[in-house]
């Protein structure tokens, strides 16, 4: 069974989609910017980008039932993948090893620098 899960410190996003999903144990959250709660872009430099979608991504992953060191996979969309290196610095403030494991590309994003999507899955 499947069970929607959301929060009001993450963007409410704009499109017919969850925040997360909760399937079993695992936790699934959907692709996350820049965004304030109230769905309102935040531009700024990657660092703040990256900040501000990892914030939303926590507060999901939290919602849900899960801590950040239940996250199993991350995949990263960067606008400009030559941000990486920046990017990177801020991201593994929000993990510890074991890292989980990431898939990162460069995408066309619409007016934001990162997007970032999740799974965590919660222990047993």
């Amino acid at each position: 069974m499947r069970k929607a899960v959301s929060t009001n410190y993450a963007s409410i996003g704009s499109g017919p989609y969850s925040q997360g999903i909760a399937a079993g144990n695992m936790l699934f959250v959907s692709g996350q910017g820049p965004l304030a709660p109230d769905g309102r872009i935040v531009s700024g430099d990657i660092e703040a980008e990256t900040r501000l979608t990892m914030d939303n991504i926590q507060a999901i992953v939290e919602a849900g039932g899960c801590t950040m060191d239940d996250v199993v996979k991350v995949t990263v969309f960067l606008a400009d993948l030559s941000d990486f290196d920046r990017f990177n610095e801020v991201y593994k403030t929000y993990f510890k090893a074991p890292y989980p494991a990431r898939t990162c590309v460069e995408a066309g994003l619409d007016g934001i620098k990162v997007e970032i999507d999740a799974i965590a899955c919660k222990p047993d």
